[in-house]
């Protein structure tokens, strides 16, 4: 059963189904996972987030009522399989893109996501390096996010994501190439949709790269003809972690 509720009332081993508010605000870069630990709690109480999903079938349910006191449900609705449609709530719906934003306007939006979006495909690339199924739903915030903010002005979030140094490239890479794929989507014309699968692609085009040897991955100088033919082999590494997902 999926029930809603206040963050006050989370506890750890409850399995998060959905964070109630924008992208942006929450603090953990995918919002289902099962709460393992206090410092979970900490960061989720200390968010804007106010309210959040949670399946009862995946972890536990609430408080039960103790004394007259009863437990403050929001709203209790029937499970529904992973495959389907996600619970939908007003809190937690997307503002529509608004076209033609100023670059100005939108550099200091896009910012914010850039350097979310490095700090969560990192994440991404440290689960599948510890052989963890990836939630490709998991990304779906993200890469909302950035379709948003490229469908505003293309130029504020591209330029931004090209900066990237030799310690993140990795990971910033990832970001931009989500970004270009959203951008080149959107001058061909393609669905919102349909961007937004473009730019999924771009996102975990690389994930791969987490089961390369770090030493051969952040090598800083010339790579040898054997460290050459490990990082070839991680497209196919990528199509295992996906498949796997």
């Amino acid at each position: 059963m999926l029930q809603k509720i206040p963050v006050e009332q989370v506890r750890v081993g409850m399995f998060l189904h959905g964070l109630c508010g924008p992208w942006l605000d929450h603090p953990f870069w995918r919002s289902k996972f099962v709460v393992t630990d206090e410092e979970d709690l900490v960061k989720l109480r200390g968010s804007g987030v106010k309210e959040v999903w949670i399946d009862d079938a995946k972890g536990l349910p609430i408080q039960p009522p103790t004394g007259l006191g009863e437990s403050k449900l929001l709203v209790s609705v029937p499970a529904i399989d992973a495959r389907s449609a996600p619970v939908k709530d007003k809190d937690s719906e997307p503002e529509p893109p608004k076209f033609g934003s100023s670059l100005q306007d939108e550099v200091c939006h896009a910012a914010q996501i850039v350097s979310q979006g490095r700090r969560a495909v990192e994440s991404l690339f440290g689960e599948a390096r510890m052989g963890k199924a990836l939630d490709l739903g998991s990304c779906s915030g993200l890469v909302d996010e950035v379709a948003n903010s490229v469908w505003r002005n293309p130029e504020a979030f591209v330029s931004l994501a090209r900066l990237k140094s030799r310690n993140d490239y990795t990971y910033m890479h990832s970001v931009a190439v989500c970004a270009l794929m959203i951008s080149l989507s959107r001058q061909l014309g393609f669905s919102k949709e349909q961007a937004r699968d473009a730019g999924m692609a771009g996102l975990l085009h690389d994930v791969g790269k987490a089961l390369m040897p770090l030493e051969v991955l952040d090598k800083p100088g010339k790579l040898t003809s054997e460290e050459f033919l490990v990082m070839k082999s991680h497209p196919e590494r990528g199509v295992e972690i996906l498949s796997a997902g």
